[in-house]
């Protein structure tokens, strides 16, 4: 029973950082990619603060979680695995944003064989392919990496960063409610108001969200 304890708290931790990873790694992707694409600097955070692409950190727990045990399987049973469990999780991603925030960060709306813009057929391609490449090159790597870290130093931080990224979340989800309150003419009420339209007001917001995140 010890045994079988410890194993889920490490593979719990292993998560979580795969999660950190995989959240600035997309980040620092989607920033470059705007970059060298429109030549300007997008933050693609879901988060207003710091660099976390959180759909990028679910999307490296998931594919961990849901494909490793399909990892010795051949490339093309892998391809057709992640087309539709990719698929499926990016429709639960785009949902859940719509239900929480209001509104989704991409519309694949005009797009060949995309069902209510959520999904479309070359993103779940690209799914297939993602898989592949990270169950059998990018995952083996990181956990070596997750591995030499600290076992001390990384439960610490690991806990730091959970109560972080809790307070992050709720302080984005205020500032999206601010900001479309700031658009109807609502005045700030109170000081934590007036702090969200100096800070993370709707032109901060406009950059984090492509331009999608009003009504």
């Amino acid at each position: 029973m010890k045994k079988r304890s410890k194993k889920q708290k490490i593979e719990f931790y292993n998560m979580f950082w795969l999660f950190i990873l995989g959240s600035v790694f997309g980040w620092i992707c989607e920033v470059l990619f705007s970059l060298l694409l429109h030549g300007e600097f997008i933050n693609h955070s879901a988060l207003v603060i710091g660099p976390f692409d959180i759909c990028y950190g679910i999307c490296a727990c998931a594919l961990t979680f849901l494909l490793y045990k399909y990892k010795d399987k051949g490339n093309t049973s892998l391809f057709f695995i992640s087309f539709f469990l990719g698929s499926i999780l990016e429709y639960i991603m785009s949902w859940g944003m719509q239900l929480v925030l209001g509104f989704s960060a991409w519309d694949y709306s005009g797009m060949f064989l995309n069902i209510h813009g959520r999904i479309c057929f070359i993103m779940s391609c690209l799914w297939g392919i993602l898989g592949i490449v990270w169950i059998k090159y990018v995952y083996p790597y990181l956990e070596k990496i997750i591995q030499k870290m600290p076992k001390n130093i990384g439960k610490k931080c690991m806990i730091f960063l959970l109560f972080f990224l809790l307070f992050d979340f709720a302080l984005t989800v205020s500032a999206v409610i601010r900001a479309k309150e700031c658009e109807r003419g609502i005045a700030p009420s109170n000081i934590y108001e007036k702090f969200l339209d100096q800070t993370f007001n709707k032109s901060y917001l406009y950059n984090m969200f492509n331009n999608s995140w009003s009504d």
